[in-house]
């Protein structure tokens, strides 16, 4: 593997008294300071009745805190040219603000306050909840939104994975603005966050800074870890929906390995053969959804022959075992059955043969080379060292990627048809109301 893979400048690690994680990771030639704080907390962490409450969390977070007003935290990063923003994820909820390094301190005040004090008026919080069943209802607009929440609610029937971080409609609408409340209080702490501090600042001083400040918060945080397992999908699963649309869809899910299982790095390669780019090595930002490539397997068999306008793969490693889909998106007039076949067809002929020796060697040659790029800028950084610390362990991303580099196509096959079960599928199809099709 390549010496130049991971973060090219210095890094360090410590735990602070109060269970706070801290990585610092000096770049002198970066210009800014992306700064960071993971909670290992999201939407599996919610159950019926308050899904959706970590998304909310995260929207209460920019109200106010006792140093910064409703809408100051936005106008402290802006005014010097910085970035801000958070997202909700089922396993972490992360905020970051990247700005000149000179001003890498206001991030870091931010983060700290909001740490202990975050501002979490109920009517505030009514306000927040119209705008989050504001965002639902736009995503709900979108048949891939509506396709992808199907296929997760039929996968997962015990485990929280089954819901999407938004939540559901009825779960929103009717939960206490106290709950809110409850639940920052119960999670949000330094014993399940991580503070990441990324680019061009003096390591010496910033870790006193963060030890003098950061380390006087008390030791909160109840423990994150879930129980709940999902039992073996034991026959396919199908289910079809209907609304708005100009081309049918269909997606087709697998139960797969979690982060820590080293059958992770087989699939990421599957899924990079399958559909040409796998999001954990990739120089795409953040945790985008995986891009259409052409040269990739399913852009070839379906797209390139006209029977879709879309076809990608995607596989995520999450903290438990999660899914591996198919998606496609039928070309105009053409029938779903026929998409769908053609999928099953390649699926199939992958279990029989497995990936091709080229499509071996590039597969393995795209992600060694997206994960030298990944770390590129403050920003990226900040993300990627964010990610594999709030998921236990800076040196899986090297053992991973070893692991990656190693694996043969006679393992790849073997995986492939283990992972790739008709028995253990689920499938989830979208017809747009009244379109046409030639079959």
């Amino acid at each position: 593997m390549p010496a130049s893979v991971g973060f090219p400048g210095s890094l360090q690690r410590v735990r602070l008294r109060n269970g706070l994680d801290v990585i610092l990771a000096v770049d002198r030639r970066s210009p800014t300071v992306s700064v960071w704080v993971w909670y290992r907390v999201g939407s599996v962490n919610e159950h019926p009745g308050i899904t959706g409450v970590s998304h909310w969390v995260e929207h209460m977070m920019f109200q106010g805190s006792p140093h910064f007003r409703k809408g100051e935290i936005d106008r402290a990063i802006f005014s010097v040219g910085g970035t801000s923003n958070a997202f909700t994820d089922n396993d972490f909820t992360a905020y970051f603000a990247t700005v000149p390094k000179e001003h890498f301190e206001i991030p870091l005040r931010i983060e700290l306050d909001r740490m202990v004090g975050a501002r979490l008026d109920a009517g505030d919080s009514d306000r927040e909840r119209d705008v989050i069943l504001s965002e639902r209802e736009g995503n709900e607009n979108r048949p891939e939104f509506r396709v992808e929440e199907e296929l997760h609610a039929l996968a997962f029937r015990r485990h929280p994975y089954g819901w999407d971080p938004l939540g559901t409609v009825g779960d929103m609408a009717r939960m206490p603005t106290s709950a809110v409340a409850d639940y920052y209080h119960r999670y949000y702490g330094p014993r399940n966050a991580l503070l990441v501090v990324a680019g061009g600042f003096e390591p010496r001083s910033t870790l006193g800074w963060i030890r003098n400040r950061f380390g006087r918060v008390r030791r909160v945080g109840s423990p994150t870890l879930v129980d709940a397992k999902e039992p073996a999908i034991r026959g396919p699963r199908r289910s079809q929906l209907a609304g708005p649309g100009s081309t049918p869809i269909v997606v087709i899910g697998w139960p797969a390995p979690a982060f820590s299982d080293p059958k992770a790095a087989t699939a990421l390669l599957l899924d990079q053969v399958l559909g040409g780019e796998t999001s954990l090595f990739s120089p795409q930002p953040f945790w985008s959804r995986s891009s259409e490539h052409p040269n990739a397997r399913l852009y070839r068999i379906l797209v390139r022959t006209g029977l879709a306008v879309r076809a990608s793969s995607d596989y995520r490693p999450r903290r438990y075992p999660g899914l591996f889909t198919l998606h496609a998106q039928a070309s105009p007039r053409i029938l779903i059955e026929r998409v769908e076949e053609a999928l099953q067809e390649e699926i199939r002929r992958l279990r029989r043969e497995g990936p091709s020796s080229s499509e071996w060697a590039d597969a393995r040659a795209i992600i060694a080379r997206g994960a030298r790029l990944a770390y590129e800028g403050s920003t990226r950084a900040g993300f990627r060292l964010g990610f594999f610390g709030a998921n236990g362990a800076l040196a899986r991303e090297r053992v991973l990627l070893q692991q990656v580099l190693r694996v043969s196509r006679a393992e790849a096959r073997k995986e492939a048809r283990r992972l790739f079960s008709v028995e253990s599928s689920v499938t989830v199809r979208y017809e747009p109301e009244g379109s046409p099709v030639l079959g």
